[in-house]
């Protein structure tokens, strides 16, 4: 008698998905690297490739993935010619960790810690104390920004030892809960423009023997998600952020490093049914589900109290081919999050963790409309969102 077969291919293998470079090559690595260079105790170089500098700038462009740069030199003709000069010089990009999201990857970069660690797995996330969706980038619903993220930043570790520290962003940015737990310590400067922002990254960095001075534009992904990255208004974003790049590496003070890196990369995924999946209308995929964390390309799936491992089973049945699909401890062990996850980031994990391989989404319509009808997108271990670049600019 023959034995029943599949009918049809394997579910993607949970160890096939592309972990990300932690303790290497990540976001995660990028800041204690240069601290380490300045003297700061207990700080790791990671990343073997970058020599020291007594002044250190990162300026984080939202949404600028390292292939979305390669693909487009007309518009960025400045970091375009800086491609080389990528990880100290080898030409290559890190990786943001997973999920490739804005939260999850500020908190990295500003913490020194992957995300198993610093505790924001993801855009949205259960809160195991209240049972609650927690949107990580808006804080809403609300909880104690300490408790959920204890650990202190690379800049109040820096500060703390005395290294002029400061951070250059939109005055929106200064009192959120994001910027407390992930980005605080030394001064915040508030400046509106790109141009007033590049000037006084420059102003900051020139403002001690040693520093660490960070700054940020929000705008490339913004214009990303509502129009994508084949469209004009994106182009005309980096087209723009190429010249402050440029602004800010002309006006550099002696024994200064300037790094331009990026939270994640971008994916345009076609508006159709075979490239977005419905979950409110799937009723397969809602079957034994209590929330759905995440977002389209990284999803958290929480399971009502016994039904994990039918929800695995249907999720790797109907996604399979074209998302990695883990449980929490599958996951966790095949390092998705980090080599370690603390136990009060445990609960936080889906039961269900579903990674976007292919060109697809998980849509919530009704219940994430605004989500749901973004261009471009993001959040998975593919390498148009994962990898990012780290231009250097010395003087």
């Amino acid at each position: 008698m023959a034995l029943p077969t599949w009918d049809h291919p394997e579910p993607l293998a949970v160890d096939s998905a592309p972990v990300p470079e932690y303790g290497a090559g990540s976001l995660a690595d990028v800041l204690p690297t240069l601290a380490a260079g300045m003297s700061v105790p207990d700080m790791t170089a990671a990343i073997p490739e970058l020599t020291p500098a007594d002044r250190n700038c990162v300026f984080l462009i939202d949404g600028l993935g390292w292939e979305q740069l390669r693909a487009h030199p007309d518009e960025a003709p400045f970091m375009t010619s800086l491609l080389a000069s990528s990880r100290g010089g080898t030409g290559r990009p890190i990786t943001a960790g997973y999920p490739a999201t804005t939260a999850t990857s500020l908190a990295s970069i500003g913490t020194g810690l992957p995300p198993g660690a610093h505790g924001l797995p993801g855009y949205t996330a259960r809160n195991p104390a209240t049972g609650e969706l927690m949107n990580q980038l808006r804080w809403n619903p609300w909880t104690d920004p300490r408790a959920w993220q204890p650990h202190p930043t690379i800049f109040q570790l820096a500060d703390a030892v005395g290294v002029h520290t400061a951070q250059v962003s939109s005055p929106t940015f200064q009192n959120t809960p994001l910027t407390k737990v992930a980005l605080s310590g030394g001064t915040f400067h508030g400046r509106l423009s790109g141009e007033e922002r590049m000037d006084l990254a420059a102003e900051q960095l020139a403002a001690g023997d040693r520093s660490l001075v960070y700054t940020y534009y929000a705008e490339v992904d913004g214009k990303g998600h509502r129009f994508g990255i084949d469209s004009d208004p994106w182009r005309g974003q980096l087209m723009y952020v190429d010249r402050l790049v440029q602004r800010l590496a002309e006006q550099l003070p002696p024994r200064s490093a300037l790094y331009v890196t990026a939270d994640h990369g971008m994916i345009d995924i076609p508006f159709d049914e075979q490239h977005r999946i419905d979950f409110d209308e799937d009723w397969e995929l809602r079957a034994g589900v209590a929330l759905l964390g995440g977002e389209g390309r990284a999803r958290h799936v929480y399971a009502v109290p016994g039904a994990q491992a039918d929800v695995l089973t249907c999720w790797r049945e109907v996604l399979g081919e074209q998302f990695w699909i883990a449980s929490r401890d599958e996951a966790i062990a095949a390092g998705w999050f980090g080599p370690r996850v603390d136990e009060r980031v445990y609960a936080r994990l889906g039961d269900v963790i579903a990674a976007a391989r292919d060109d697809v989404l998980i849509i919530a319509s009704e219940r994430e409309p605004k989500e749901s009808a973004m261009v471009g997108n993001h959040g998975s271990m593919t390498a148009v969102e994962q990898l990012v670049p780290l231009l250097q600019v010395r003087s």
